[in-house]
Parts: structure tokens; C-alpha cells; sequence
């Protein structure tokens, strides 16, 4: 017997509550949804439904089974909608977010590209240091650069960054290369309040954590700040990768104590969990991910 059409009738039935009903909306014929709902619970070798004069109700398997239809329905569905989707022209609003110095180094050109490809799209770019709640704020996409904890989000792996200390080739030579954590203790530090909120760097030693207290003598809130301060040869800072990989591979800045990192944290691309994700949604998110990809953040 055809299962999934079996599975259809015995599903518009309990919606209906009427074998008769039932076959008026499948455009089928009485004798027709019986035989199917017959041989359907012959093949099982259980009754589905209790039949009354003028009611019909659901067994305990009727309504196991009846849970399961649906959803296996409601997946054939989500697949043929998906592919419809991948073959009509995204459009409508896009939201994404992304902290501020990863949004405008590398989300927005890909915003920037996907709104020239698709005219339909318009779009709402939110660059916080904040986590925002995609379900609560209605956002779409975010990139998100931490271990994910949320069930109801999808997250997928596009790289990872380290947390680096780095300084310029200026005050290296002024100062000399610190060979161990310790060494820090004293030198002149720039601090960005994001990333680093108290006075210390974190760093591990074989197994364990290690925490070093910093000199600050600079505080920033906004990361261009510090960065700039760092290439400027003030003193050491504390960045995440991406943050300074273009002035490493330029050789402004140089990496220290690098075997001496914490653990590297994934860097990923976040959208709600959902059974239907609208096709300039999938879009972006597929577009996101090929070339995030390809990106060295380190």
C-alpha cells in the first residue's frame, strides 16, 4: 500500500472527524478512505480509531501514531518547500548581528555583496558587544564567537579564534619579548573593557589556568581604540585573532607567549531553530558560511 497517502487519509480523518468529510476533501470516493484506513491498520496490527454511530475517537496507538504522521508529513513538507524556495528570488527584510569589530570587519561586506546580488532584500545590520536574543528581537542571523549553550538556536562551525597578546616591533625592541606570563607583570598593558573586564590576563600552563595582574595604562571600551594605541607601540594587548590578523600578516604586530593561549573559541553562524527558514534566510546563512570559511582569523 502507498503509506505516505495512507498516512495523509488517516491524518484528514481525525482532523475532519468523518470518514465522509474526509473523502470530500481528499476528492476521493467513501468506499476508498475506508479501504485505506483498513489496510493501514491491518498493516500495523493495531486499531487507529474507535467507531461510534455518530463519533470517532482515537485509541492509545491511534494517537501515538497520529503525533508521528504529522510530523513525518510536516518533514516532507519543509522539504519541498525548501526546494521551491532555492528557485524563487530572495526578498523581504533580512536582520543579522554580530559584535562590532567582527561585523564591520567581515559580516558587512558579505551583507554588503548579498544585498547587490538580491535587489528584493533590504536589511537591518545590528554591530553590538552585546548578546542579543534572535527570538525576543526578531533577528534572523548572528555570528556569534562563543561556546553555545541554546538548544533552540542552530549554530554552525565556520572557524576560530585565539585569544592572542600581541605588540608592536617598536616597543619589543624597547622592552624586550616577554618569554613567559610572568614577565608581563609591570610592562606598560592597553585593555579593552569588552574583552578583558578586569585587570588580568588569563593564560594556561600545561593543564591549568593561569591568571597574570596588568598595568593598565590604557582603558578603552571601543577595540579600534586600543589597536590603534598597540600599533602605536604603548604597550601590550590582549585581542581576539581576527581582530589584529591583518596588521600580523603586515608584520605591525607581532604575536607573544603564543604557547601559552587559553583554548580557542569557535566562531559561529547562528539562526533560530525552525522548521521552514525562509529562503533569503537560507540564503544568506549559506552565503555566510562558504565564505566565513574561507577566512584566516588567526
Amino acid at each position: 500500500m502507498d503509506k505516505l497517502t495512507a498516512m495523509k487519509t488517516f491524518v484528514r480523518i481525525v482532523e475532519v472527524g468523518s470518514l465522509t468529510a474526509a473523502a470530500d476533501m481528499l476528492n476521493t470516493s467513501l468506499p476508498t478512505v475506508v479501504r485505506t484506513l483498513a489496510g493501514l491498520e491491518r498493516e500495523l496490527g493495531v486499531s487507529l480509531l474507535k467507531r461510534t454511530t455518530r463519533r470517532l475517537h482515537l485509541t492509545d496507538e491511534g494517537a501515538q501514531y497520529l503525533e508521528r504522521c504529522r510530523d513525518i508529513l510536516a518533514s516532507i513538507q519543509e522539504a519541498e518547500d525548501i526546494l521551491v524556495a532555492r528557485r524563487t528570488e530572495p526578498v523581504g527584510k533580512l536582520s543579522v548581528t554580530a559584535s562590532v569589530a567582527f561585523g564591520r570587519q567581515y559580516l558587512a561586506p558579505i551583507l554588503y555583496d548579498f544585498l547587490e546580488r538580491y535587489p528584493k532584500v533590504t536589511a537591518e545590520a545590528l554591530f553590538v558587544d552585546r548578546v542579543v536574543n534572535l527570538i525576543e528581537d526578531g533577528v534572523d542571523v548572528a555570528v556569534r564567537i562563543a561556546h553555545l549553550k541554546d538548544s533552540s538556536l542552530v549554530a554552525i562551525p565556520v572557524g576560530s579564534v585565539r585569544r592572542v597578546v600581541c605588540a608592536s616591533s617598536q616597543y619589543l625592541r624597547r622592552h624586550g619579548v616577554p618569554e613567559v606570563p610572568d614577565d608581563i607583570r609591570g610592562r606598560d598593558c592597553l585593555r579593552h573593557i569588552g574583552l578583558v573586564p578586569r585587570n588580568d590576563w588569563q593564560f594556561r600552563v600545561g593543564k591549568r589556568q593561569l591568571t597574570v595582574p596588568i598595568n593598565s595604562v590604557m582603558t578603552c571600551n571601543e577595540i579600534e581604540g586600543v589597536v590603534q594605541a598597540c600599533l602605536k607601540g604603548l604597550g601590550l594587548g590582549m585581542f581576539l585573532s581576527y581582530m589584529v590578523a591583518p596588521y600580523r600578516r603586515d608584520g605591525r604586530l607581532k604575536y607573544v607567549l603564543e604557547k601559552f593561549e587559553t583554548e580557542p573559541t569557535p566562531i559561529q553562524v547562528v539562526y533560530p531553530q525552525a522548521r521552514l527558514m525562509s529562503n533569503k534566510v537560507r540564503a544568506f546563512v549559506d552565503e555566510c558560511v562558504a565564505k566565513l570559511r574561507r577566512i584566516k582569523f588567526d
